[in-house]
């Protein structure tokens, strides 16, 4: 079974990069989402989720994070320029800070589909290893 994305990025053109690498690599794209309302519209049938800080409606991408994981059960790698934003409580696996390498992201996406252990790319921060060391 293919995994299926969300891509949640507000810039057209970064979320359109995304989608063409995640395509390229087998994996389906169901939605780009610019905001969290989208975003909440589009969850459901996915199995992760790659999230930026900052949307069109704001920092609301932790929070978001938080909500796809706990009531949608999706993976969620943060995908931004501004990791310090995250926080503590946002249930993401990890963080690919931009600008992005098509290896960073095709190690996110392959560490939220397989939903744990560690990939093979030191472009992809663990959000654990971060906090704690």
């Amino acid at each position: 079974m293919t995994a299926t994305a969300l891509i949640v990025e507000d810039e057209i053109f970064v979320a359109l990069d995304l989608e063409r690498i995640l395509t390229d690599a087998g994996y389906k794209v169901k939605a780009i989402a610019a905001d969290r309302s989208t975003a909440l519209q589009e969850a459901g049938e996915c199995s992760f989720a790659l999230v930026d800080i900052n949307l069109r409606d704001g920092p609301t991408g932790p929070a978001l994070a938080q909500t796809l994981s706990q009531e949608y059960g999706l993976k969620v790698v943060f995908v931004t320029a501004n990791p310090a934003q995250i926080g503590e409580a946002s249930n993401a696996l990890g963080y690919v800070r931009k600008p992005f390498s098509e290896a960073a992201i095709l190690a996110a996406a392959a560490l939220a589909s397989a939903g744990g252990g560690h990939p093979a790319n030191d472009d992809l921060v663990l959000i654990d290893d971060a906090i704690t060391g």
